[in-house]
């Protein structure tokens, strides 16, 4: 098994939660983002820098996930495509990604887009708190926790 974080984007307190993860339980985590990611050294913890585009970073976690990895993201698209090729995606806020919600959150997030795209401004996610991190926290912990039974 090994972590994968779409890191460009994921919150500096949540990647030091799998950080730590990782050395307690001895897990691969590999950051991939379109810039220099910094990260503690120790063998385990690796950063992937892509090219700059859209979905690059993405295309790069999908060519290479497997069956049983996990993915941290708050992108849906990937998300979903992820869910496909049968490994386990999780958001930055804890939220896990199943065959049973992903449409309906794909349909969402082009609803909004669509809002946005017409002028409309709806606004972004709540700020990331304390509650968050915890929330992750612990979605982490299950899905690990699942994982190495």
């Amino acid at each position: 098994m090994k972590i994968w974080i779409d890191a460009d984007a994921c919150p500096k307190v949540i990647k030091e939660v799998v950080f730590k993860a990782s050395f307690k339980l001895k897990i691969e985590v590999v950051m991939v983002a379109n810039s220099y990611m910094s990260f503690p050294h120790g063998g385990l913890i690796s950063s992937i820098q892509v090219d700059q585009g859209a979905d690059v970073a993405d295309s790069y976690i999908v060519d290479r996930v497997e069956n049983g990895d996990l993915v941290i993201t708050a992108d849906i698209p990937l998300a979903s495509l992820i869910i496909e090729k049968e490994a386990i995606a999780i958001n930055p806020r804890g939220e896990l990604y199943t065959e049973e919600n992903i449409s309906e959150r794909l349909s969402m997030r082009n609803f909004m887009q669509e809002l946005r795209d017409g002028g409309v401004n709806t606004g972004g996610p709540a700020p990331f708190g304390t509650k968050d991190k915890a929330a992750f926290a612990n979605s982490l912990n299950n899905i690990l926790t699942k994982l190495n039974k």
